[in-house]
């Protein structure tokens, strides 16, 4: 953080600093050409640089015989004098632009994420974080991540809008109230140690209970613990990376349409999951009225019993169904609008 700082402010202020080196090189020529020679060049750098900066300790180089000396150093205390202090200024105004930004930010991500109801946690943006986050914005999902690497989060989510981010641990009780865990409908533990996953999972249920929490797990001898810990869910990215690889292999067409499917950015379309109103219970599939959604395609329903694929229209709806959908992330909260206000067709 401290490189990056400088770094900025040398670019900010590169010719202010190109014209010091020009009066320091001046200053030390002039003195060495004023002294004939009798002094070194790092004497007459350090005359150049009392007088430019007004320490006063005394002169070095002895010019009380020496009017042209005297005027010389005159011109160098005029122009240097005013180019220090503009470059000191400039310090100051930086070091303080910087924290009051600092400030205005952390405030702003606060305000923003106190308004957030039923949004995500994302504990860690670094490896398959990253995918999530992105997955979440692409599905019009509100989410806030959570990350110790300010720097690295702005570097690695640049493409990503509007995001809500906290800085701090994830397994800290203090940062995860500040990301809004006791409004929030979802939690994602993905760390890359297992034991933080574990502490982010337990951490987060002991907060808010009614919060799901899904876990990601290196090592699948940590799987149980993770869960007793109080993760609803724990998958280990080499079990599903093995999956996926086989299934590119036996079964590429399936792959390659899913594939298009999740990179289809004018259709955006995914598999996405609801539940019905209670005044849609015992009514027919039919009176959802999908037909008129284009781009909705019902798959199948889970029911307490097991699964129904490709349910006819004649299918009565029951208070425990999960409808199998595939959808625009538009097109689905249309039908979340349904199911909440039935008397809309």
């Amino acid at each position: 953080m401290l490189k990056e700082f400088i770094l900025r402010f040398i670019r900010r202020n590169l010719s202010l600093f190109a014209v010091l080196v020009i009066v320091l090189l001046i200053g030390t020529i002039g003195y060495s050409i004023i002294g004939g020679g009798r002094y070194s060049i790092v004497d007459c750098l350090y005359m150049t640089v009392i007088t430019i900066t007004t320490i006063g300790f005394g002169e070095i180089i002895d010019l009380s015989h020496n009017p042209l000396g005297r005027i010389f150093t005159i011109f160098i205390a005029f122009s240097g004098i005013g180019i220090a202090a503009y470059l000191f200024s400039n310090i100051t105004a930086f070091i303080v632009e910087g924290r009051l930004q600092e400030v205005f930010w952390r405030r702003k991500m606060e305000r923003e994420i106190g308004k957030l109801k039923r949004h995500y946690i994302v504990c860690s943006i670094d490896g398959v974080g990253f995918y999530i986050a992105k997955e979440l914005h692409s599905t019009k999902r509100p989410y806030v991540i959570v990350d110790i690497d300010k720097a690295k989060v702005e570097r690695i989510i640049g493409d990503l809008k509007n995001e809500l981010l906290i800085e701090g641990e994830a397994t800290d009780s203090d940062i995860l109230i500040k990301a809004g865990i006791r409004e929030a409908q979802g939690l994602f533990a993905v760390a890359r140690d297992d034991n933080e996953n574990l502490v982010i999972s337990l951490t987060a249920k002991t907060l808010n209970t009614g919060v799901k929490v899904v876990a990601a797990c290196n090592d699948l001898k940590n799987m149980e613990k993770i869960k007793k810990a109080g993760a609803d869910a724990v998958i280990s990215p080499s079990y599903i990376g093995g999956l996926r690889i086989v299934s590119e292999m036996v079964r590429p067409t399936v792959v390659s349409f899913l594939d298009t499917m999740m990179r289809d950015k004018e259709k955006n379309l995914r598999i996405e999951e609801i539940s019905p109103s209670e005044s849609f219970v015992n009514k027919p599939i039919k009176a959802l009225n999908l037909k008129k959604f284009p781009n909705i395609l019902l798959l199948a329903i889970k029911r307490k019993e097991g699964w129904i694929y490709n349910p006819g229209e004649d299918y009565l709806l029951k208070q425990d169904d999960i409808l199998i959908i595939m959808t625009t992330p538009e097109e689905k909260f249309e039908l979340e609008k349904i199911f909440t206000e039935p008397g809309r067709k």
